[in-house]
């Protein structure tokens, strides 16, 4: 999220400098950089003579992407409080403008969140241990929502995509057998969500938080840095602290319907968005990962196991 910068100073100001003028902190601003990689919402490193913030103004795309950004601000604040996140600094909801403390620190690639397994899973029980967040997230509902929402506006569905709700249905009743509640859940950790400053991994972007089943995390985190099933296997691990097929069943699952879910996201970003970006390819990338994976051996077995301590 923070590594790369874009845009102009006296551009940006114009565009936003009246919306900063509204928090006190802000106001003797030195300089305004436009960070990459926010897709939902824009993100800007701020300097002052006294510190450096970052600044996140939602984009109005949010409001079909079962976002709420009230919670956000309510998340990210119990993260921020409890060690894991950056920490909430203002809030004017009115403007969809959020402000946070800048963490200094290298943000992860893909690869370093394969070197760095062990301590993401850290991160990740300091984050699941933190006091219940404000709603639940649930991506079975996620998809479902989303899919009313294409349907209902006209947005483009991918081919076949109906024809793996059966699938769904039968991930849904095995997740029945061994749940264990939920705790609060980024939901949304790709490798940028990681900022290393050395010490520990800071965990950011509580866009899509909320209460959450443990191995949706866990799963989202592997797939979203694309590992093999023997990274999986580590970060499970490294989790429970013991080698625990089940959950990496679980995870596994997990992973596959985010994949499910987020090509539906994606769908209606590439109709609504004003981001520069081709969300269409993005979300059958990732469809494409779930058709192969509903129709693998993998699929059949981890169903068994998710069901079995």
């Amino acid at each position: 999220m923070y590594p790369e910068c874009v845009s102009d100073d006296s551009v940006l100001e114009q565009e936003f400098g009246e919306r900063f003028n509204k928090i006190a902190l802000l106001k003797a601003r030195t300089s305004i950089k436009e960070l990459s990689g926010g897709l939902t919402n824009r993100n800007f490193l701020i300097e002052t003579p006294a510190d450096k913030y970052v600044a996140r103004v939602s984009s109005n795309s949010s409001n079909f992407l079962a976002i709420d950004r009230g919670s956000e601000f309510i998340n990210t604040t119990i993260a921020g409080k409890g060690g894991v996140g950056a920490e909430v600094l203002d809030y004017i909801p009115g403007e969809g403008l959020l402000l946070i403390s800048y963490i200094s620190g290298k943000t992860f690639g893909a690869d370093d969140v394969a070197a760095n397994l062990p301590r993401i899973a850290t991160s990740l029980r300091n984050l699941h241990a933190l006091e219940p967040f404000d709603h639940e997230f649930n991506m079975f509902n996620t998809q479902s929502n989303y899919f009313k929402i294409v349907k209902d506006q006209g947005f483009r569905v991918p081919d076949g995509y109906v024809d793996f709700e059966p699938m769904v249905a039968q991930i849904k009743k095995a997740f029945e057998v061994l749940f264990e509640g939920l705790v609060p859940c980024n939901n949304d950790l790709l490798p940028g969500n990681f900022i290393d400053d050395g010490k520990k991994i800071w965990l950011i972007d509580y866009e899509y938080s909320g209460n959450n089943d443990a191995c949706f995390e866990i799963g989202n985190v592997w797939a979203e840095a694309f590992q093999p099933i023997e990274a999986l296997e580590e970060l499970v691990t490294a989790y429970y602290g013991a080698h625990r097929p089940d959950k990496v069943a679980r995870a596994w699952l997990w992973a596959l319907m985010a994949k499910y879910g987020w090509t539906l996201w994606a769908s209606i970003q590439d109709s609504v968005s004003e981001i520069e970006f081709d969300f269409w390819e993005w979300g059958m990338s990732k469809y494409d990962l779930a058709r192969s994976e509903f129709t693998s051996e993998y699929f059949k077995k981890a169903l068994v196991a998710v069901t079995t301590k």
